[in-house]
């Protein structure tokens, strides 16, 4: 599990610093990754970038991870604290965009290094 941490771990790294390429380049090309602000999925790395572009020109969210596990079905979990604040940095109030601060678990399937798939599962 210590190369899948370290892709993750650099993913949020990427993610923090708004480096859209350096965390699509451990995403394989057929991605799917789940939607946080409207629900559902987006496919492929185009629609994450499209996603994250149009997410940042809204709020300002910060992702930390906390710890990781891997699930009996070979999925690695992130428990994550999530903080999201408007563009000039601001905690929002209440729930904004299907965003809100608190803790989430980040459910990743990795397919030869890359991730292949991205879920969200509330932890509060």
């Amino acid at each position: 599990m210590d190369d899948d941490v370290k892709v993750l771990e650099r993913i949020y790294d990427r993610f923090n610093a708004r480096d859209i390429d350096g965390v699509l380049a451990a995403l394989t090309d057929d991605v799917t990754w789940a939607n946080g602000m409207d629900g559902g999925h987006v496919h492929g790395r185009e629609a994450v970038r499209a996603y994250w572009t149009r997410q940042w020109a809204m709020v300002s969210p910060h992702v930390e991870p906390v710890g990781f596990h891997r699930t009996a079905d070979g999925a690695v979990v992130a428990e994550v604290r999530q903080s999201v604040r408007d563009l000039e940095g601001k905690p929002l109030q209440g729930q904004t965009h299907g965003l809100k601060d608190k803790t989430v678990g980040h459910v990743f399937r990795l397919r030869e290094g890359k991730v292949a798939r991205f879920d969200i599962q509330d932890a509060d």
